[in-house]
């Protein structure tokens, strides 16, 4: 059986991230890739995909070429081709079509057992991200068999959506842009919302995301917030990259002929009930981002930087002229696919180790879970609120290298 220091579950970006500060300091370790590297920026995001994040915010630990195009946006391709060379550029121990099937405790530390054999680990780390199972709600299943069903992970472009209309359920930043694509299509596209984050692209001259790092916003941590659960499923913010950059939110939407509807509240056969939810929804995503956008001024004045930024505006608020609310019969509307843009749960289905809580998410502190030598990185507010993201990965990173390079140190400690 081979024997390896540490065992990486993942090679995306937060995989890579940490074998880069582990080959930084000598430590011997593996990543383990169920298909090829970066597998779910390749086969889980749909084909027109842009970064939400400026160019200029995809950092990597180490990662040194110039970035191209500063203020554009990645495609998901191009993201998967800097992971490549981010890879190679320190000759990262990747083993690819290499799925974990089991994940056990043994005195030496861990045994992990793949599709291509067995490993022995002192440390094992949970790196496969936030998206880990698709969710659907439960009614799903009670939908009329010819209603065709699939989660936003499995939509690739309109092209491969039957003909008809199409329901997509969820208006986070996934849900705006794929009703907004499917409609620039020609698709008949009904939008069922719930609660939502409205943003704006840029603000005062600047890109959202050059608002939030000044702030220190997503520097935030786990200890400076309230309720860290509502933070954890704050809704994303409504922004795409496409077109090199633009607004897009529920008003924008309906203009361009979008159905935009109530909560989905249950559904059966081809009949789904929108809730009354729309109105105060609305009101309450635009309140939040006008106290943001104070914020921002109250940030810029501070800093003496009104002249430079220009005068502060407000976007209009965001009116629904045709809501969408009751019960819908999509046959009679010429609805034939649902589209659910509905979220992720973490899943970790080959862990035979008692740290997943009720939910089957795992309880950690920073990263670091109650198992000796057993750590999860890439979580959603896993110790900053940006801890998620592609630039943010990196501090979790190397704090977790840290820890492992103690254990290194004390080979005394199981």
């Amino acid at each position: 059986m081979e024997t390896h220091d540490t065992v990486i579950i993942g090679a995306g970006q937060a995989g890579l991230a940490l074998s880069h500060r582990l080959s930084a300091e000598g430590l011997e370790h593996v990543l383990l890739e169920r298909g090829r590297l970066a597998e779910r920026w390749r086969t889980e995001r749909w084909d027109s995909l842009r970064m939400l994040t400026p160019n200029w915010m995809t950092r990597l630990p180490g990662r040194m070429e110039p970035v191209v195009d500063p203020d554009g946006f990645m495609s998901k391709d191009q993201l998967v081709e800097m992971l490549e060379t981010y890879a190679s550029s320190f000759g990262a121990p990747v083993r690819e079509q290499t799925e974990v099937t089991n994940v056990r405790r043994t005195i030496p530390g861990f045994d992990v057992t793949t599709s291509r054999g067995r490993l022995q680990a002192r440390n094992v780390v949970l790196a496969t991200g936030q998206c880990g199972r698709p969710t659907v709600p439960p009614f799903a299943t009670q939908l009329d068999p010819g209603l065709r069903q699939l989660h936003a992970a499995r939509y690739r472009n309109p092209e491969t959506v039957p003909d008809g209309g199409v329901l997509v359920v969820g208006s986070g930043a996934s849900g705006l842009q794929i009703a907004a694509e499917l409609r620039v299509a020609g698709r008949d596209v009904v939008l069922a919302t719930g609660r939502h984050a409205r943003a704006v692209r840029s603000y005062r001259s600047r890109d959202l995301w050059w608002w939030l790092e000044q702030i220190g916003s997503l520097d935030q941590t786990v200890d400076e917030v309230s309720d860290i659960e509502a933070a954890r499923t704050t809704p994303s913010l409504g922004l795409t990259g496409s077109a090199g950059g633009r607004d897009i939110d529920l008003a924008s939407l309906e203009r361009m002929g979008v159905r935009v509807a109530g909560r989905v509240l249950g559904a059966h056969g081809r009949v789904f009930d929108f809730g009354d939810n729309l109105a105060a929804d609305v009101v309450s995503a635009d309140e939040r981002l006008w106290r943001l956008l104070d914020r921002f001024d109250g940030w810029a004045g501070a800093q003496g930087l009104d002249d430079e930024l220009g005068p502060p505006t407000r976007p209009d608020p965001v009116r629904i002229a045709r809501p969408l609310i009751g019960s819908v019969d999509l046959g009679e509307s010429g609805i034939g696919t649902v589209i659910w843009a509905t979220g992720y749960r973490q899943s970790y289905p080959y862990l035979d180790i008692p740290v997943l809580d009720e939910r089957g998410e795992i309880l950690h502190r920073r990263g670091v879970t109650n198992v000796p030598g057993m750590y999860v990185l890439g979580l959603r507010f896993l110790w900053r609120r940006g801890s998620h993201f592609v630039d943010g990965v990196g501090r979790d990173a190397e704090y977790l290298a840290d820890l492992i390079k103690e254990r290194a140190a004390s080979p005394a400690v199981a």
